[in-house]
Order: C-alpha cells, then structure tokens, then sequence
C-alpha cells in the first residue's frame, strides 16, 4: 500500500505568512505540519509516499529530501496549477500503480493518527473508504448522505447539506479511483472535483466504506486553526527540561530544548521552547510554541505561535492568539496597552505604543 500527501496549494487564508514560506512547513509545536502527515502514513506501516508539490516550488524537497531522515521513501510529484483534488489523483497514477492507497491532505492534523482507517479499509473491503466528521458548518465542506450505514451521495459545499457529515482529508482507495478522475469533468470553477469522483463510483455501483472521526481532527487552512492545533499537540507533550533554568518557576508541562536559558521568568505550560533560545523577565503562558534563536524579554507571549530568529521586547501586555513569522521583531516602549494579536510575515518589524 502506498501513500499521497497534498503539499501544494498557496494557503490563501494564511498570508502573509505563505508570501514567504509554504503552509505546509509552518511549525505546529515547533515541528513541520507535513512532519505530522508523513509520521502518521509512516506509523500504520507505509514507506511508499507520493508529495504533492507546486511546481517549481523546492522548499518541500530541500527539507525532506529522499524521506530517508523520516524512515520513508518520498517520490515527489509536481501539480503545474491547482486543479482540483481529483486532479491531484489523476497525476498520481503513475506512482499509485495499481496499489490501493490513502489520500491524505497535509494540512490536516488529527488525534490517533490513521492506521485505523486503513484498518477498516481493508475489513470493508471497499473501493473507496471515507473518513467523515460532524462539523458545525456542514457546507464548507463535501458534505456524504448516508442511509442504512451506506454513503448513497456526496455534495461538494452544498448550499443546503443533507447531512452534517463533512469529507474530512482522509481518503482511501483501491485502484478503480482512477477510472473515476479520468472520466470527469471540470466543475464551474474549473476544478476536477474529489466529490465529483465519489458520485462518480456511486452511480457506477462502486462501494464507498466510512468511518466517523471521534476524536479531534482540524483542517489548518486559518491561523485560529493553526492555533488550534498547536494547542491539541502542545496538551498532549511530557516534561522535558534540558535548558538552563535560573530564577524561574515552570508550572505545568514544559519541553525546553538544549541551549535555551531561562531566567528570572515564569513558564506556565504546556510551553515548548527550541533550541539557543533565551527567556528572559518574561511570563509564558499556556499553548506557546517558541522556535529556535528566538529571545522574549521583558514581555509575556501566550497561546502564540513563533517561529524562528523572532524578538518580543519590552511589550507592556501579553502578546496573545499570535502567528509571528520567522525573524519577526516586536518591541514596545512601556506605555499602557491591551493584549494585543499579531499574525506577521517573516522579518516583520512593529513597534507598539
């Protein structure tokens, strides 16, 4: 069995931190989004992976590589233009040759990664098995009608959905997928839809499985949905204290890496701090991810994100529900103020009054 992982796409929603950087290596506590993907396809014993890549984008390759330092063997596949999830699979098929495999969007996260669905793929027997979740806002997503345990029809972003059962990012497949993207046409926005190709095995008496995610699973296509994560991930971290700690009381749980100095501070976790980063007469509070050479002083960052080479400095009130990019400065001048939000680009520069 094989793997395909979406890292393409431009991340719209997320600039200007995707100006500079593609979505898919933004830190969620301080390790790769697409780190995440590639260990949960790795973890339920798949070593083959396809990555989906905008062409001429070489940001993917250039961490990655081989896969090798994954424990994986990644072939990297280039989508000249986003053209639909469909399409992705179609582009795919030379790699998937004849396999059944799972389609996994990288830019999802998930509690318990997906071993077991590939699990009740395989019990079903099935042509396609679809992992569904009840969502709130139903018509942001394909949207599976389901009778008598079956799926009998999918609607991609349905204006009045006929269930609350979105298509979540979690796809698998025996090789008659191809058959189905090969066969469809181009929506009106110019797409080849995913839902379109689930309809299509439908209406030809193909077998669609299911399974209902339970636990916590996230689209991360917006930075409270970034946020989100890193806050799952973050709760479920254990003490790992390997800094230099001075002068400062740590409550809660707490991963701080080699070469970080703490001093005269407070550390509320789960924090987790990178490497020759130093804390300095701060304050950080719960689900804060500080990457690597970063340095927060005189200031107090909470529920943030803030990726490498970054400064918070002297700012009066706490830095709050923030996506700072790398090599960001924020630096106060000690007048009053609320807390204040921040999502910045790489090498940002504020000052706050």
């Amino acid at each position: 069995m094989k793997a395909i992982i979406t890292a393409g796409g431009h991340g719209t929603r997320l600039r200007p931190i995707t100006h500079t950087q593609n979505k898919h290596l933004i830190p969620i506590a301080n390790k790769f989004m697409l780190d995440y993907a590639i260990e949960y396809v790795r973890d339920s014993g798949i070593s083959d992976i396809g990555i989906i890549i905008n062409a001429n984008d070489e940001s993917i390759k250039n961490e990655f590589k081989d896969g090798s330092s994954r424990g994986v063997n990644i072939a990297y596949i280039p989508q000249e233009a986003p053209l639909g999830l469909a399409h992705v699979i179609k582009i795919s098929e030379k790699f998937i040759n004849d396999e059944p495999f799972i389609f996994y969007l990288g830019d999802n996260i998930l509690v318990g990664g997906v071993a077991k669905f590939i699990k009740e793929f395989k019990r079903e027997n099935s042509n396609c098995h679809l992992a569904l979740s009840k969502v709130p806002d139903p018509n942001r997503f394909g949207v599976a009608e389901v009778a008598n345990n079956k799926i009998i029809s999918i609607e991609e972003k349905p204006k009045n959905p006929k269930s609350d059962l979105a298509v979540t990012g979690i796809y698998l497949y025996d090789p008659a997928i191809f058959e189905a993207v090969n066969n469809i046409k181009p929506s009106a926005r110019g797409e080849l839809e995913i839902s379109d190709a689930h309809q299509y095995l439908l209406d030809h008496g193909l077998d669609i499985s299911y399974s209902v995610i339970t636990g916590w699973w996230k689209d991360t296509g917006k930075p409270s949905d970034l946020l989100s994560a890193n806050q799952l991930v973050l709760d479920n971290i254990e003490n790992d204290i390997k800094g230099e700690i001075v002068n400062t009381t740590i409550n809660g749980k707490a991963v701080i890496s080699e070469n970080v100095r703490v001093s005269n501070s407070k550390i509320d976790g789960p924090v987790i701090i990178n490497e020759d980063t130093i804390i300095e007469n701060a304050h950080v509070t719960p689900h804060t991810a500080i990457g690597k050479r970063c340095k927060v002083t005189n200031s107090t960052v909470g529920y943030s994100i803030i990726m490498s080479d970054s400064v918070v400095r002297d700012v009066s009130d706490k830095v709050t529900n923030s996506l700072l990019g790398i090599d960001v400065e924020i630096i106060g001048n000690h007048k009053d103020q609320s807390a204040h939000r921040f999502i910045l680009g790489d090498q940002s520069r504020v000052e706050v009054d």
